[in-house]
């Protein structure tokens, strides 16, 4: 991919990221999480050590990206370059498995290269180099009022407001004491994707739905993704464990969890929770059963989320005694963003007048006189005679042959003289027309 090059900025560059970047984007990391707005920031506090694996790995990496593969995106990132130095970065990848929703993973700006509007830069970058995505999906923290600026001056809007929660380890042991009430609950794979689909579907509004574009591909594993993830786990040291609650008689998937658990303990559990609206009943259930699954492993906190459009997970989270971490905001950005803000155009208010202007005349018709008659000419003797133009003419017959009728002369208007007054005045005598008995018709 060529670099762009900014025309508003001085020598600023947006390229693809490379091995050298890898320090400066460090650097970036922690001058924007020193700031006094992100200190309570807890989305990015793997990214230090994200990091450090990417500079193993970034041979590899870079060759995974050139073709598709479940890494392909496992670290798509660019950088703003001004005069040699790295001013800015910003970290993509696709939300689904379609590829039509991006999210912006991260984006670190330098404090002095902000008011040079590189940020923004780096977003049209995205969004002009990035062509199959037609929704863009972020999270900032509510406290980052200059990163929230940012994003909402590039079309950013409110989707959800997303609370983060921890779970102290001591308050695990007793939701593990108690016994879930799961007598259908079953291990995920493939075949219950469409399950989880209609599930997934069902607990989040119409909005959030359309915008995460999620589709039954989503919710299945092939073998090679499979296989990427077991030597990713095996490489972080981690345990993925989940699980969905089936509902009978309604043959559909009414719950489901799933919580990555820390072998080492350097890092707390996190777990992801999704339960059908209709069966709230099922929160002290799960939770119970990932809290039993918890204790054998190393003692640690277990957080995990929730939306602002999911209440009872919110009010349930509070009577255990879990404590907020973190209050995000989830906003989205759509391709057609502007063309959604103008103004919308209604048939209803045209007029038959504004409709029909283009076949109105130019000027005000004048009325005249309408003749179906050829004009007549005034003889020099005060009869009236008729043109010679205005005679009628047979026409000729196919291939260019005379019809038999067009043999017939012409007569002349001189030798025509007033009928006698005892001639019929509709029927002219034959004699004065110049036709003589010898005249034929073939």
């Amino acid at each position: 991919m060529n670099p762009f090059l900014s025309q508003n900025q001085n020598q600023v560059v947006i390229r693809p990221f490379q091995y050298r970047d890898i320090d400066a984007i460090e650097q970036l990391y922690v001058q924007t999480t020193d700031l006094e707005e992100n200190k309570v920031a807890t989305s990015d506090l793997g990214f230090s050590r994200k990091l450090q694996q990417i500079r193993r790995w970034c041979w590899l990496l870079k060759f995974l990206s050139l073709f598709p593969n479940p890494c392909q995106y496992l670290f798509r990132a660019h950088v703003a370059e001004e005069s040699g130095q790295v001013r800015g970065v910003v970290q993509v990848s696709p939300f689904n498995r379609t590829r039509s929703t991006w999210r912006i993973d991260r984006a670190f700006v330098d404090a002095e290269a902000r008011s040079k509007g590189i940020g923004s830069l780096l977003l049209r970058y995205c969004f002009e180099s990035i062509w199959e995505a037609r929704t863009w999906l972020l999270e900032v923290n509510v406290n980052d009022k200059t990163t929230l600026a940012l994003y909402r001056q590039n079309g950013f809007q409110p989707l959800a407001q997303m609370t983060y929660w921890a779970i102290a380890q001591e308050r695990l042991q007793q939701l593990a004491e108690a016994t879930p009430d799961l007598p259908n609950l079953l291990p995920v794979s493939n075949a219950d994707a469409q399950l989880l689909y209609q599930l997934d579907t069902a607990s989040m509004p119409p909005l959030v739905r359309q915008v995460f574009d999620r589709h039954i591909q989503d919710f299945k594993s092939s073998f090679l993704r499979a296989l990427v993830e077991g030597v990713r786990q095996w490489a972080e040291r981690t345990e993925v464990v989940s699980g969905y609650v089936f509902e009978p008689q309604r043959k559909a998937a009414i719950g489901y969890f799933q919580v990555q658990l820390s072998r080492d303990g350097d890092r707390p559990h996190v777990a992801q929770l999704t339960v059908h609206p209709a069966y709230t009943w099922l929160y002290p259930e799960l939770l119970s059963q990932m809290a039993r699954l918890a204790q054998d492993f190393p003692a640690q906190t277990l957080h995990l989320a929730s939306a602002d459009y999911q209440p009872e997970r919110e009010a349930y989270l509070e009577q255990v005694g879990a404590n907020r971490i973190e209050n995000t905001l989830l906003m989205s950005r759509s391709v057609w963003h502007k063309l959604r803000e103008s103004k919308s155009v209604s048939l209803e208010g045209l007029q038959l007048s504004e409709v029909l202007q283009s076949f109105q005349p130019a000027r005000k018709p004048v009325p005249s006189r309408m003749s179906w008659l050829g004009p007549m000419e005034e003889q020099p003797n005060g009869t009236p005679g008729v043109q010679s133009d205005s005679k009628p003419k047979l026409l000729e017959g196919l291939g260019g042959q005379p019809n038999a009728a067009s043999e017939i002369p012409a007569p002349d208007a001189k030798t025509i003289s007033p009928l006698k007054s005892d001639v019929s005045p509709n029927l002219p005598n034959l004699n004065q027309l110049g036709v003589n008995d010898r005249t034929t018709f073939s």
